[in-house]
C-alpha cells in the first residue's frame, strides 16, 4: 500500500504537508479502521483540494466542511432521511452494518465513498461515486490511492465526475492549511 500512496503523493505538486493523525481516535469515532493507503497519504500530504475540483477529506480538519468525521456524520444523517422518505436504499447497503463512508467531495456536490461492509478488510473496500442530488452510483473495485491516481492520469474515467474540470494538466494540490488561510 505504501507504494500506491507514495506514487499518488508524487503525482501531485508541492511538498509533503501532512501531519500524523490520531488514527486510534478516528477509528473510535467512526467505529471502523480506514484503508491503509488513505491513512498513509493523509499522514504524508494531508487532505486538500485537488485540481481545483476535488476535496480529499481528512480527520480533524479545521475546516468542518472538509473534516472526514464530520462528513461521515452529515452524510449518514442525510442518507437516513432520504432512504426513509424518498429514495430507495442501494442494494449494496441492505446487508446489516454495510455503509458508505465519504472520503472526498467535489465543487459540483458529488461525493466519493468507500463501501464498508462488516468483517471486510478496509483495504478491500469498494470506491463508490454518487452524483450530486441524485441516486446514481458508480462502483469501482479498487482502493483510494489506485482510484485517485488512475483518475488523475486518465487511466479511468468516471461518468459522474466532470471531465471538463477534472483532471487538469498540470495537476494542482492545495493543502487545507493553505486553503483555509487563503479564504
Amino acid at each position: 500500500m505504501k507504494n500506491a500512496a507514495e506514487q499518488l503523493a508524487r503525482l501531485l505538486p508541492g511538498f509533503p504537508t501532512g501531519r500524523p493523525k490520531d488514527w486510534v481516535s478516528t477509528t473510535e469515532r467512526l467505529g471502523t479502521e480506514l484503508p491503509s493507503d488513505y491513512k498513509e497519504f493523509i499522514d504524508l500530504r494531508g487532505g486538500g483540494y485537488v485540481d481545483g475540483y476535488l476535496y480529499v477529506l481528512e480527520p480533524d480538519c479545521a475546516n468542518r466542511s472538509c473534516d472526514l468525521v464530520g462528513n461521515v456524520e452529515e452524510r449518514t444523517e442525510a442518507f437516513d432521511y432520504l432512504w426513509d422518505s424518498s429514495e430507495e436504499k442501494p442494494a449494496e447497503l441492505r446487508e446489516p452494518g454495510a455503509r458508505f463512508i465519504p472520503w472526498a467531495s467535489t465543487d459540483n456536490g458529488e461525493f466519493i465513498y468507500w463501501l464498508a461492509k462488516p468483517g471486510q478488510d478496509p483495504d478491500d473496500w469498494t470506491i463508490v461515486i454518487n452524483e450530486a442530488r441524485g441516486d446514481w452510483y458508480e462502483y469501482l473495485d479498487m482502493g483510494f490511492a489506485r482510484f485517485l491516481r488512475s483518475a488523475l492520469t486518465g487511466e479511468i474515467r468516471s461518468e459522474i465526475l466532470s471531465d471538463h474540470y477534472f483532471p487538469t494538466t498540470p495537476h494542482t494540490f492545495e493543502p487545507f492549511q493553505a486553503f483555509s488561510e487563503s479564504q
